[in-house]
């Protein structure tokens, strides 16, 4: 049996598989809250496994995996021990057990929903709900630009194939999602997590032994030097780079913090003992799984070469039109090398798992954002059944506007993450963790974040990202100056914003006034309510 023939077999039953999930789970779907949150009684096995299977999709395993593989080398490891710990372990204890109880006492089923009720502010409610909307689609736009990657090293589709994919992607998204909800969501995130699991050991053992075993690896890694001679250091434990690799890491590990699609696995979780399992398994399941793609990524030079003179017969790496590296294409072009044709197969749903479980977070959130916080407010008589039906409407419209962003050629995976990233959680992260813990957190606070987050994004974006000749003077000027911190990275520049957000909201809540004491008192009473013992 062929590569293609075998993946196609493969793919044919996957696919089957999620629409019948789909199917089962849309008679278990009666009402808004059921669509948007499981009715708020989903466990610890999926809640964990729908949390890691949202946070890792193919930008990581083919964009972020291939770039910072090339640049860090193996050091990239410690950007998926950063996701495990800080990403996944401290979210759970930090802000689960405030975010389940507050949210579930002040009747919030969305992140912009808590805001409002939590300050006392519908204004804050629809600026919030714009937020998620607009930056939520570059991410899944990133999502589907690494999916075409490896489906069109796969199959070879030619020069239409690459858009081919991602519809039909972006179509298989929507039919499951839209049949049920967040139920078929994190019932097919358990499913595909486990094909991840599987899959990414099977793909670092393979990357290992393909060059002669761990310790070969890492010597032929350490050998490597730059056109002038220097050694580049890829073999060693903290890299070439280590301020900017810290970059990468805050990035994508404390950005779950503030990320709607993340904290929203919060919302929905059953009780107190769920959030502790959950804790434990979801950082398992992203030491595997992030850990190894980053593992598996920093071996990306021993089967990639930008080169053309080299003769070892590593995979040539072109540039793209301005000029540098197209670093999506190297992680398939690894598993081209490292993985036999018996195994693609696996490989393709391996990434199309992550992909798919991301994907239907993604617009699941975007699309009931939207609905419940925008349009519903506005409307009479909108009753749980049209929201629901409004709510399928806009699935299909996300995806469509993210298929156009993802069909771009220049759209590159880790740019269009690191500015969604940047934005949502340098725009959230201050006003929602602060909002959990400190009664003071004041309005005029959650807007200087909000600002602050979105503000500094698309600056960057406008700045060092759609070549605007007019600022080219300014860039240049910008680079002989911060060219150590690397400042023009849109992946440096999320992680400031980040931080800055957290930073900025207590300085700004303690000279503005919070909101009204009664509103205040409310919310964190939730907190003192003693939870049931569950039963044995």
């Amino acid at each position: 049996m062929g590569r293609q023939t075998a993946t196609f077999l493969i793919l044919a039953i996957y696919i089957a598989t999620m629409v019948g999930i789909g199917i089962y789970t849309s008679r278990r779907t009666k009402s808004s809250e059921d669509f948007i949150l499981g009715g708020r009684n989903i466990g610890s096995w999926l809640t964990a496994f729908s949390y890691g299977t949202t946070y890792f999709s193919a930008v990581v395993f083919i964009g972020y995996a291939g770039q910072f593989g090339w640049m860090y080398g193996i050091s990239a490891t410690w950007v998926g021990i950063g996701n495990a710990i800080v990403g996944s372990l401290i979210p759970f204890f930090l802000i689960g057990r405030r975010t389940r109880l507050m949210s579930n006492h002040l009747g919030a089923k969305t992140m912009p929903e808590f805001f409002e009720h939590r300050f006392d502010s519908k204004a804050l409610k629809t600026a919030s709900a714009a937020i998620v909307f607009i930056f939520l689609i570059p991410y899944t736009a990133s999502v589907y630009n690494g999916l075409s990657r490896l489906f069109g090293m796969v199959f070879d589709l030619g020069k239409h194939g690459a858009l081919i994919i991602i519809i039909a992607m972006a179509v298989l998204s929507a039919v499951y999602v839209t049949l049920g909800g967040y139920k078929a969501t994190a019932l097919n995130d358990f499913f595909q997590g486990i094909i991840m699991l599987i899959g990414i050991g099977t793909v670092v053992a393979l990357t290992v032994q393909e060059k002669n075993g761990l310790t070969a690896a890492v010597d032929a890694l350490n050998n490597i030097t730059d056109e002038n001679g220097k050694d580049l250091k890829l073999g060693s434990v903290f890299g070439p780079d280590p301020i900017n690799l810290l970059g990468v890491v805050i990035l994508t590990s404390l950005g779950t913090w503030g990320l709607p699609q993340m904290v929203q696995k919060f919302y929905a979780i059953k009780d107190e003992n769920a959030i502790r399992k959950g804790a434990a398994i979801s950082t398992l399941f992203a030491l595997v799984v992030a850990g190894g793609s980053y593992f598996m990524g920093g071996f990306v030079r021993l089967y990639c070469t930008a080169d053309p003179a080299d003769g070892t017969g590593r995979a040539f790496i072109e540039k793209g039109s301005n000029n540098k590296l197209i670093y999506d294409t190297m992680v398939p072009a690894l598993l081209d090398k490292a993985i036999p044709n018996i195994l693609i197969g696996l490989i393709v749903v391996l990434v199309l798992s992550a992909s798919l479980s991301t994907l239907s977070s993604l617009v699941l959130t975007s699309s009931s954002t939207l609905t419940n916080d925008l349009i519903k407010p506005h409307v009479k008589n909108f009753t749980d059944k049209k929201q629901m039906i409004v709510m399928r409407i806009f699935i299909g419209v996300f995806l469509i506007i993210s298929v156009l962003i993802a069909s771009h050629k220049n759209a590159s995976i880790s740019t269009l993450m690191s500015y969604s990233w940047g934005a949502l959680s340098g725009a959230f992260l201050g006003p929602y963790l602060w909002g959990l813990f400190k009664k003071n957190t004041s309005r005029a606070a959650c807007w200087a974040s909000f600002i602050t987050g979105v503000g500094i994004s698309l600056t960057h974006m406008v700045l060092f990202s759609l070549n605007i000749s007019a600022f080219d003077g300014l860039v240049d000027s910008v680079k002989e100056m911060g060219w150590k911190l690397n400042i023009l990275s849109p992946i440096n520049a999320g992680a400031f914003a980040m931080l800055l957000s957290i930073a900025i909201v207590p300085i700004v809540s303690s000279f503005t006034k919070a909101p009204d004491q009664k509103v205040v008192d409310n919310a964190f009473s939730s907190l003192e309510k003693a939870e049931p013992k569950p039963a044995k």
